[in-house]
């Protein structure tokens, strides 16, 4: 069954569009990964101070990912993480979770 990896993002109030600017603009490698399938970008709630944001990518399996996190195409996706630009956007790290996909209906 798949698996899904999720980073949630606390987003400070007015920094959304610059937020969701780097996402757009980001150099996806994804497709070129085994395993990979989907991604999006997901808008939440708002919070105190903050929007709710989480990426979300569907992988064949758990074992795709962690190659996706070695890889050389996951360290040019993140090079730019740390920037100030996008640090300055957001409410401290973001907050990884994964899940193993155990019941899926269409």
């Amino acid at each position: 069954m798949s698996f899904i990896a999720m980073n949630r993002f606390k987003v400070r109030l007015g920094s959304e569009a610059e937020f969701e600017t780097v996402w757009k603009d980001r150099e996806s490698r994804l497709k070129e990964l085994q395993g990979f399938q989907e991604f999006r970008l997901l808008k939440g709630p708002e919070g105190e101070g903050y929007r709710l944001y989480s990426s979300h990518v569907i992988w064949d399996n758990r074992s795709d990912f962690e190659a996706w996190t070695k890889s050389q195409q996951f360290r040019d996706a993140h090079k730019n993480a740390g920037n100030g630009k996008t640090q300055s956007a957001l409410m401290g790290p973001p907050q990884f979770e994964g899940f193993e996909t155990v019941l899926h209906q269409n």
